[in-house]
């Protein structure tokens, strides 16, 4: 008995060759397969080692600098907070908040477009695919470089990356569930000559409405991560008074920011969660 995948047995042949049969995890095509598929993963592994030329004696030492910079950082300076930290928090919110909100204006209409069941015409389909997928494959950081370059450092700068690196998440997901809706409420509203607005508010709305509900707050979660670090490249919010603290050796006062992003970070998770649970 042979077979493309799955045990395999090889007859033997004999008087008792119908008892005996020898079982085999793999072919030998498939075996080979594998190999070549490791051997791949270890090639492409230390070429990168290689390539980015990592220096042994910083690895050795890094156990030892890391305990050295949680010293400095230990206990926080919770002085700093009032001054210097709520404001660019209260800051940090606002940028992850106004950016979803923006992303969702944009992402809307390109969903709409990429969705087959909404806009069936290829060229469309493709288009507003190849916006999208153009947002996701620029990293926040980087639009955050481009945008300080164009409106100057600032939260404003911060808005628009966050905005232009959701709107492909936000976009895709959205689209994706358009395309997964029912044809049955969509087919009865055309039949009784409803138009293309209220088809899309009755027939299609009430079905992607618990997905849309989920993708905004599962985007504004992420979007609060992300907006924490903007300020390391001037793009407004914590990030500003973390680089501050590193750039002057305020360890303490970085520590303080740390710990700011982390209960800020953990306040969403739990206000994600809950709102979504009473939405969906």
């Amino acid at each position: 008995m042979t077979g493309i995948a799955g045990p395999i047995a090889r007859e033997l042949r004999g008087p008792t060759a119908p008892l005996m049969r020898e079982w085999t995890r793999f072919s030998p095509r498939q075996r080979l397969a594998r190999y070549t598929v490791w051997l791949a993963i270890v090639a492409a592994l230390v070429w990168s080692v290689r390539s980015i030329e990592i220096i042994p004696e910083f690895l050795w030492d890094a156990p030892e600098q890391m305990a050295d910079l949680l010293v400095r950082m230990w206990p926080p300076d919770l002085r700093y907070y009032p001054d210097a930290v709520h404001a660019a928090l209260i800051e940090t919110i606002h940028i992850a908040t106004l950016g979803t909100i923006l992303s969702f204006g944009m992402a809307v209409p390109l969903a709409l477009l990429a969705s087959r069941v909404i806009t069936p015409f290829a060229v469309l389909n493709g288009f507003a695919q190849l916006l999208l997928v153009a947002s996701r494959s620029v990293n926040t950081l980087v639009w955050a470089l481009v945008f300080v370059a164009v409106f100057g450092p600032g939260a404003a700068a911060g808005v628009m990356a966050v905005a232009f690196r959701s709107i492909g998440f936000v976009g895709k997901l959205l689209a994706e569930a358009l395309d997964e809706t029912a044809s049955g409420p969509v087919e009865a509203l055309r039949a009784a000559g409803a138009p293309w607005g209220s088809v899309v508010l009755k027939g299609y709305w009430p079905q992607v409405q618990p997905a849309f509900w989920g993708i905004a707050l599962f985007r504004w979660d992420i979007n609060v991560r992300e907006s924490a670090v903007l300020g390391l490249v001037g793009a407004g919010g914590i990030g500003v008074v973390l680089d501050d603290a590193l750039n002057f050796f305020q360890w303490d006062k970085a520590a303080t920011v740390l710990l700011a992003i982390f209960a800020v970070v953990i306040v969403a998770e739990i206000f994600v969660t809950r709102v979504r649970a009473r939405l969906i």
